[in-house]
């Protein structure tokens, strides 16, 4: 199947679910499709290990002070979770932004990573979030695993394998170098993955930056170096937005008191919270509970 053909599949799909033009699940886990017919404000998400293949218009995400921009053609490799902001830049009713978006198992890229003898290893090169053109290969892998949508039987017998051979393709593709390094346990790519599972496993306990070098295995200079290599912020930083967008996703999902989510996410100033919650979206978390 073309990029052409995966695109019609795609609008077809989109039109039968009578999908919104936002990103919306399939049944197959971890799937999903986007046909977006507008330019888009920026918006704030947390972005899990994934591949995003960009098959019309564009996109652009931000990674603190640097951008990186996807068009048709190009894949986006995510290889750890990572909060961002993003926008669609490139769209229109006639020529819709379309993509498609697989979550990627780390344990599956080590498994693989293991049965390639001679994969490049470039521990200076530590890119959280890379783009480059994908390959024909990629393309077609992509195209049969969505033909497995609403189709219980072939998953049954085809879904894992052509899983397995997605991150295959992008542990060899020329921007896979992170994940190349990811599926070395004692990487430094690795040892910061597992500073941000510690992060991410309770936003509400404050980072202790020692403790977070202490299970890099790091000096604490040696890990800020490297935690800031790969995720483009500091520890801190990086806590402060993932409760940030923890607390809009709740906000925006709900009627609760924004006093309430301020303290489930962590912080003990309900003050502190709107302060640091306007400087990142713009608006208080009132305004922008109605505008959302």
């Amino acid at each position: 199947m073309s990029r052409s053909d995966l695109i019609d599949s795609i609008n077809r799909y989109a039109d039968a679910q009578n999908a919104p033009d936002t990103p919306f699940e399939t049944d197959i886990e971890g799937l999903s499709v986007v046909r977006c017919r507008h330019p888009t404000a920026l918006q704030g998400m947390i972005y899990k290990p994934l591949l995003c293949l960009v098959l019309q218009g564009a996109k652009e995400s931000y990674l603190g002070k640097n951008s990186v921009r996807f068009a048709e053609g190009d894949s986006l490799i995510v290889s750890l979770d990572l909060p961002s902001v993003s926008r669609v830049i490139l769209a229109d009713p006639a020529r819709p932004y379309v993509a498609i978006a697989l979550e990627l198992d780390v344990a599956l890229i080590r498994g693989l990573a293991a049965e390639i003898s001679d994969m490049e290893m470039m521990e200076d090169n530590q890119r959280v979030i890379a783009v480059g053109t994908a390959d024909t290969m990629l393309i077609e892998t992509m195209s049969r695993l969505f033909s497995l949508v609403d189709n219980p039987m072939e998953q049954r017998i085809l879904l894992s394998q052509t899983k397995r051979e997605v991150h295959f393709r992008l542990l060899q593709a020329r921007h896979g170098e992170m994940l190349r390094n990811l599926g070395q346990m004692d990487s430094h790519a690795s040892r910061i993955a597992r500073t941000i599972s510690r992060i991410r496993a309770d936003l509400t306990v404050p980072v202790s930056v020692n403790e977070l070098s202490e299970i890099a295995g790091m000096s604490v200079s040696s890990f800020h170096e490297h935690f800031k290599a790969v995720t483009a912020t500091t520890p801190l930083r990086y806590q402060k937005d993932l409760r940030l967008l923890e607390a809009r996703q709740r906000l925006t999902s709900s009627n609760r008191p924004v006093t309430e989510i301020a303290y489930e996410v962590g912080y003990e100033s309900p003050t502190q919270f709107s302060r640091e919650y306007v400087r990142k979206f713009g608006l208080s978390p009132k305004r922008d509970r109605v505008a959302a």
